[in-house]
């Protein structure tokens, strides 16, 4: 209780520091990508010379984060001049959420129009258009507050997405509110089958196409989003692609356990990579491999890189026998952290009042005895 009352108290106080990134940025602004009605920053990264029909990936940092900082934790720009291919970051602004998380828990922001979703869909076709890319290549991938956020661009916009990949992330539709949002990341409320999928189909509003594939990232001792949370995404996303329970394949890479779900043609649909031992954060090998990310703040020296293995299982890199067999690292200790939901302006209005926040603040603080 102490940990949610101290989250609590840190959303009270919207001027509460967070760390900055200072790592050089290798990210340009991107400007006029549309009406942006979730009020978002943008930043792009193009490889020189990228070719016509390239594909494009959508990175969602984490709370706390920025997209420069991100990238340059995960690896992805460094990535991208190898393997060719364009990169987009939305970034989260102050305004919308003091500890800059995304609003995976807003209604209003995770619906095809009107909010952050749609200020993400804006940059990604903008960049699409731009610069020539693949319409049939374009994948999202995003870390704990930006995993679900990841998670309503591949509901909100699946005629647009191919696949996604999230880490640390939650469910999409599972919570509506600051005490759901807060429960969902203890793993706590349970949803069945049924309801997880009529959340989809609800968001999607009438998609009939083939749905997105899915990747799940999740620390097999995260403390900050149960990794309760992973499986109710892959029960989510097998229910939309109407396979089983029973993984096709179970195998081990490095530390990491991986499941394999494959449709009736034979592809693979879902996938689980657990990380025994992980926290929060994004699994990254900066000394093997494609040596990609910098380890710091959510940015675990696990051995394996995610951003490597999810760009492979995308087809955007070839497979090497380094990274097919990575080397075991050891786990890196990380400060707890949970994923602050905060009201936005009275320009965006949310489900619950500044009153009503206040007095969850409050309560949690007295059951804490933090507070008379």
């Amino acid at each position: 209780m102490r940990n949610i009352a101290d989250t609590l108290a840190r959303m009270a106080r919207p001027g509460a520091p967070t760390p900055r990134d200072t790592a050089p940025s290798r990210l340009t602004p991107l400007t006029e990508f549309g009406t942006n009605p979730g009020a978002l920053l943008g930043f792009s990264y193009v490889p020189a010379d990228l070719p016509p029909g390239a594909p494009i990936v959508v990175v969602l940092h984490g709370c706390t984060q920025t997209a420069a900082g991100y990238d340059h934790g995960s690896g992805w720009s460094k990535l991208a001049d190898r393997a060719g291919f364009a990169l987009v970051f939305p970034e989260q602004t102050r305004a919308n959420n003091p500890n800059l998380c995304f609003n995976w828990f807003a209604s209003e922001d995770t619906a095809q129009a009107g909010g952050e979703a749609e200020s993400i869909a804006q940059m990604t076709e903008t960049m699409i258009a731009r610069h020539g890319l693949d319409r049939s290549r374009v994948y999202v991938t995003g870390l704990s507050a930006g995993g679900a956020m990841t998670m309503a661009m591949l509901v909100t916009r699946s005629d647009l997405f191919a696949g996604g990949a999230v880490i640390g992330g939650l469910a999409y539709g599972t919570a509506t509110g600051v005490s759901q949002a807060l429960d969902r990341m203890r793993g706590h409320g349970d949803t069945s089958d049924t309801a997880l999928v009529d959340m989809v189909h609800s968001g999607a509003r009438g998609h009939d196409g083939r749905w997105p594939t899915l990747a799940i990232w999740h620390g097999g001792a995260d403390a900050t989003v149960s990794v309760a949370n992973a499986d109710t995404i892959a029960r989510q996303w097998r229910g939309i692609h109407g396979v089983g329970a029973k993984a096709v394949r179970t195998e081990r890479v490095g530390t990491a356990v991986h499941r394999i779900w494959s449709d009736a043609e034979g592809r693979d649909v879902v996938e689980d990579w657990t990380v025994p031992g992980m926290g929060h954060g994004t699994p990254i090998d900066p000394l093997h491999g494609e040596r990609l990310g910098a380890a710091g703040p959510f940015m675990l020296d696990v051995g394996i890189s995610s951003t490597a293995v999810i760009a492979k299982s995308w087809g955007l890199v070839a497979a090497t026998k380094a990274e097919t067999a990575p080397k075991p690292a050891p786990v890196e200790r990380v400060a707890k952290i949970a994923i602050p939901v905060s009201p936005k302006p009275a320009s965006k209005p949310r489900a619950e009042t500044p009153a009503g926040i206040q007095a969850t603040i409050e309560n949690a603080l007295r059951a804490a005895g933090l507070m008379r």
